[in-house]
């Protein structure tokens, strides 16, 4: 890989568009072309756009007038869309430019991009361009992405473009990548490295530098205690190393597939041996980072009943923002989708023209057509995860409006809508997500039991059910009585699996809930339950679903901790999935292994009916297993900059190491702060945290900006489930504060779980 990094700061393109050199869709995103940019009906104006030759930034021309211009990284882009697929392109075009448009749609809350191509092919060409490119730059490893992300900082440095760099140049270039050195430093590494003695760096001189630079100490002593055969890392060497150190039960024949994938050197991989470089390059790949890749796919039983699940769930769906004033949209509802979310939430409302609405009632919130809601999660429901979704319907509207909802329903999801219960005969447990794939569940009230399903039982068409739901608990505050709504036959049948009840105590539920019989609790209720009585809960919900919805007092969309109730065997705990933060953090690592389906099988001690665990009272049972957790937070290697603005900006990293789990789990520590150096820091910090319920524990690594005045800034963040952690000398891969990758950013570290 390295021989190629050179020509990079030469001039020409990356890696990315030398692997598609010749391709015509890459020349045709190079050479860019006029495209029409739409943001409202009035507003339509020509604009060019173009990759970069660097192939990860895309230029746009912003204004004709002022021939201003920007650019925007491919990083950024979470997908490209072709059509009218979004709210915007729907309702700001006719359908007769469908097969001329695309949307470029970007990560957290930045403004799609919705643009018209002259033409059909034209538009195809942007949207196949842009994803190869953008599949090409995801297959880069971290190794590769470095490489990449060093010489382009290189090239900025390169102030006159000459293709070399001065003195003056190197110091800008140090500070860009987030390292502070004094000058007497610098001077010495550009003097080591200007063999030529012609007071600047190029060619081979700047490929010395960055091999001086990019020096990791700590793989070289790792490699130099395991490659004991003349001096290199024989198949022989590396099993040993996989073995006792990585812990891993492996073949000689898996140590020698390594070096087949991940060896440079053509002669070392002919005689089985693995290079440093190679050995580099494994740490960099899955299999050398510290999740399990054998908890990448789909690897639990799915055939369990659906409540033996945890399902990643998603509240007040439809809001891109807050709960007061924010839009609704149906992208929110893509997004949380294209998440694995499974359980969205729809609130529903009399509209306009007898076409039913969406948005937070009584408040200024945008509104959205339940129609095209419906639409969206029928286009986007099973492109992550073919397990099912559950609808869970927030009813406010006229009997009228909800013949209007079933209508929708049924001739929009088609077969795909779950109508009847699976089989033929009354059911007495939940089918498993197995049995359900590529089917809705609708949540929501019904007038009759399930088996009149069955049997047809007579029923008025129109009859009142009481709404116990968000609005009853908005409704409290406001110290008004609670709603009665009249319900239509038609919505009430669709009504399978997911029937809405009132929860008054456990013993009540125990005799009089049938198993689809399903209550929903506001965090404080669901909390001081989880708190209180929580084998109880647990044992409520061996038998039925739980979903737990954030406080109405949220106006701010903020979120609650949802492992305690994770810890209470509750399946669908339903949080903001527009917010940011630790608790959409913990959740994402939560539903991180099995597939990213959405569905996480409970630990069978939360499913077992002789069971009496208590997270907070951990009396001996199947689920204390005790663990000892080494970590020792060895190095970080190219941290973002915080302040991108501020040139002389540069970060002073520390690692905090959190653990999530039962009560008596829950520890937090940390490491120094280490002063200006965010490219590559070393700590060789070592903690120790003792796990008692491993199968709820969750690892946090966060990496932030130390700062003794103020609150320090995130830097980046990894979350897993402590089962799915590898042992041994392993990458952890950082993430934005809103789930993103960083691409070259990581920790390296060191992990020993043992038996305690």
């Amino acid at each position: 890989m390295l021989h190629k990094t050179v020509t990079v700061f030469s001039g020409s393109s990356l890696d990315i568009c030398m692997c598609l050199e010749g391709d015509p869709d890459l020349q045709f995103l190079l050479k860019g072309g006029d495209l029409l940019k739409v943001k409202s009906k009035s507003w339509r104006k020509t604009r060019l756009f173009r990759l970069n030759e660097d192939c990860k930034t895309v230029w746009q021309q912003t204004s004709k007038t002022f021939k201003s211009d920007s650019s925007f990284s491919l990083e950024d882009i979470d997908s490209v869309r072709y059509g009218r697929q979004t709210e915007g392109l729907q309702k700001y075009t006719d359908s007769s430019v469908e097969d001329r448009c695309f949307s470029i749609i970007f990560k957290g809350r930045r403004k799609n991009l919705d643009l018209i191509a002259s033409s059909k092919e034209e538009a195809k060409r942007w949207v196949s361009g842009l994803e190869k490119v953008m599949t090409g730059m995801h297959s880069l490893n971290r190794q590769q992405n470095s490489e990449h992300w060093f010489y382009n900082c290189m090239r900025k440095a390169d102030k006159n473009a000459d293709n070399k760099m001065s003195l003056k140049e190197l110091k800008h270039f140090l500070r860009q990548i987030n390292i502070e050195v004094d000058d007497s430093y610098a001077e010495m590494l550009f003097k080591k490295c200007d063999t030529s003695n012609s007071g600047t760096l190029e060619g081979s001189e700047i490929k010395h530098f960055y091999d001086l630079l990019t020096y990791r100490e700590e793989i070289d002593v790792i490699y130099g205690k395991y490659a004991s055969t003349n001096g290199q890392m024989s198949s022989g060497d590396l099993l040993y190393f996989l073995q006792n150190e990585q812990r891993e039960s492996v073949s000689l024949e898996y140590a020698k597939k390594l070096i087949e994938k991940y060896e440079v050197d053509e002669t070392a991989k002919q005689n089985k041996y693995m290079s440093k470089d190679g050995f580099l390059i494994y740490l960099n790949h899955e299999e050398g980072s510290i999740f399990n890749p054998a908890h990448k796919p789909i690897y639990q039983d799915m055939h369990q009943p659906l409540n033996h699940y945890f399902i990643s769930s998603s509240h007040n769906t439809y809001l891109m923002e807050d709960q007061l004033k924010g839009p609704s949209s149906t992208e929110a509802y893509i997004k949380a989708l294209m998440k694995s979310c499974r359980c969205v939430e729809l609130d529903c409302w009399d509209g306009a023209n007898g076409e039913p609405v969406i948005y937070h009632g009584h408040t200024l919130t945008s509104k959205v057509l339940f129609k095209d809601v419906i639409k969206a999660i029928k286009e986007y429901a099973f492109k992550t995860s073919q397990y099912p979704v559950i609808l869970s319907l927030e009813n406010h509207c006229s009997t009228e409006q909800q013949k209007i909802m079933a209508h929708h329903l049924t001739s929009i999801l088609g077969s795909a809508l779950l109508t009847q219960p699976l089989g033929h005969q009354m059911p007495n447990t939940f089918p498993g997500p197995e049995e359900l794939k590529g089917r809705f569940l609708i949540k929501g009230k019904r007038l009759n039991k399930l088996d009149a399903a069955f049997n047809n039982n007579a029923t008025e068409d129109v009859d009142s059910v009481s709404e116990e739901d968000e609005a009853a608990e908005l409704k409290e505050a406001e110290q008004k009585p609670k709603e009665k709504i009249k319900l239509a036959k038609e919505l009430s049948d669709l009504v399978i699996y997911c029937k809405s009840v009132h929860f008054s105590n456990f013993e009540h539920s125990r005799d009089n809930q049938a198993f689809y019989e399903m209550a929903s609790f506001k965090e404080s209720k669901a909390m001081n339950l989880a708190e209180n009585s929580a084998t109880a809960f647990i044992h409520h919900n061996m038998d039925k679903l739980s979903r737990i919805y954030p406080a109405g007092s949220r106006t701010d969309s903020s979120n609650y901790n949802p492992v305690p109730l994770w810890n209470a065997g509750c399946q669908i705990v339903a949080l903001n999935f527009q917010t940011p933060g630790k608790e959409m953090d913990l959740n994402q690592a939560r539903f991180l292994p099995n597939g990213k389906c959405g569905y996480i099988l409970k630990p069978e001690f939360q499913r077992d009916p002789a069971s009496q665990f208590d997270p907070a009272n951990l009396r001996v049972g199947p689920w204390l297993k005790r663990k000892t957790l080494h970590v020792m937070i060895i190095s970080a290697q190219q941290l973002p900059k915080i302040n991108e603005n501020k040139q002389k900006s540069i970060v002073d990293p520390q690692v905090k190491v959190e653990i999530y789990g039962v009560p008596d789990d829950i520890a937090s520590k940390q490491t120094h702060h280490i002063d200006n150096n965010g490219f590559n820091p070393q700590w060789n910090t070592k903690f120790q945290f003792t796990i008692h319920v491993p199968e709820l524990a969750l690892v946090r690594f966060v990496v932030e900006d130390y700062d003794a005045a103020s609150h320090n800034d995130l830097i980046g963040l990894y979350t897993l489930p402590f089962t799915s952690m590898q042992n041994g000398y392993r990458h952890v891969p950082l993430l934005t504060k809103r789930g993103n990758l960083i691409p070259s950013a990581g920790l390296f570290v060191h992990i020993m779980a043992l038996d305690a």
